[in-house]
């Protein structure tokens, strides 16, 4: 993992993002989050488990999804199979170590709002 500090990339309203290899954040103060960092850890170790391009595909995909079904941006990425893991798991500092593969698939869930 590249742990790279890029203002200019990270989209509006986001802090960071993971694109294998790299872990790009808006703010230098992040790199020392130890739950930030765990939490793209976990989107890095998605992305592998999906050969990286399956993986946006999939993210894209059920995101839009996700806003049909809650008609409400915020609501919608919070409840991506990907991003429920990773928020569930983000402080546990030894998930990764223990982690079976394809674990985000237990997070696919369709009704109650997260």
């Amino acid at each position: 993992m590249f742990l790279i500090v890029a203002k200019y990339l990270i989209p509006k309203g986001y802090r960071a993002m993971a694109v294998f290899p790299f872990v790009i954040v808006k703010y230098d103060f992040d790199k020392k989050n130890g739950v930030f960092v765990n939490h793209e850890k976990i989107h890095l170790r998605q992305q592998l488990e999906l050969f990286i391009i399956p993986f946006f595909v999939w993210y894209f995909l059920e995101y839009f999804i996700r806003l049909i079904q809650y008609k409400n941006a915020a609501f919608a990425y919070r409840n991506i199979s990907f991003e429920r893991e990773a928020y569930a798991k983000e402080t546990d500092f030894n998930y990764l170590k223990n982690r079976s593969y394809f674990q985000f698939l237990h997070y696919i869930k369709i009704g109650n709002k997260q």
